[in-house]
């Protein structure tokens, strides 16, 4: 059993990879490697860059756009891993740790596909306090499914003050809430105090999510059409 399921998505991106690996057979000798030996990926995964190629990954079907050619060789060998579980979990929470930042991202990518479950969530967390865009952009995708609200939240915002597309947010339409309206307008109040303007995604969002007079921090939402405020004291 591999540590990874390949979901639709995965398997159009690896199928795009075939022709931009620079190496081809040592991808294939990597891949065969850490099928029969999981400790063996340790080493190889910091080669990937070098010996497949670091440019774009054009994309010729559906699915997520931004991958590198890396970025899908080292999501490749980790799915090919035969752990799962707490194995698995503990594998690539090292190569996390100890890697560097494209094969964090390449990490975070892969978490989708890999049989941990909510294991690597303290990962998501990690990436998200970064101040790389490339990292908290790979955090948001659909593992961040893991989040519990109130970080999500943070995390939506956390791509907004750094003007990351919120087309990286997984589960955006399901999951946005009142309370990321609230925050929102909060932090559009902060920018037009300061002379400056939220993204047009996050301006588009907040039309969509927010009451037509959101309630600020500190503020008490307005009555609803059939609700009495109650009389000042």
């Amino acid at each position: 059993m591999t540590g990874g399921h390949r979901t639709d998505a995965l398997v159009d991106i690896l199928e795009d990879l075939k022709d931009r690996v620079a190496d081809p057979a040592w991808l294939d000798e990597a891949e065969r490697r850490v099928t029969q030996d999981p400790a063996a990926i340790a080493a190889l995964f910091p080669a990937v860059g070098r010996r497949c190629g670091r440019g774009p990954l054009p994309r010729t079907g559906p699915g997520p756009a931004g991958w590198t050619v890396d970025d899908a060789a080292r999501v490749l060998l980790l799915t090919a891993l035969p752990l799962g579980g707490a194995a698995l979990a503990e594998q690539v929470g090292t190569l996390y740790r100890y890697g560097g930042a494209a094969e964090k991202r390449a990490v975070l990518r892969a978490l989708p596909g890999l049989d941990i479950g909510s294991g690597a969530v303290d990962l998501l967390h990690d990436a998200i306090r970064t101040n790389d865009p490339r990292l908290v952009a790979a955090a948001v995708g659909p593992y961040a499914r893991h989040l519990d609200d109130g970080m999500w939240r943070q995390a939506v915002l956390k791509c907004v003050f750094m003007e990351i597309s919120l087309t990286a947010v997984a589960d955006l339409d399901r999951r946005a809430d009142g309370e990321l309206a609230r925050m929102l307008a909060d932090l559009d109040d902060e920018r037009r105090a300061a002379g400056r303007t939220m993204p047009d995604d996050a301006v588009a969002l907040l039309a969509l999510i927010g009451d037509p007079m959101p309630a600020r921090s500190g503020e008490r939402a307005p009555a609803r059409p059939g609700e009495r405020e109650e009389e000042a004291v």
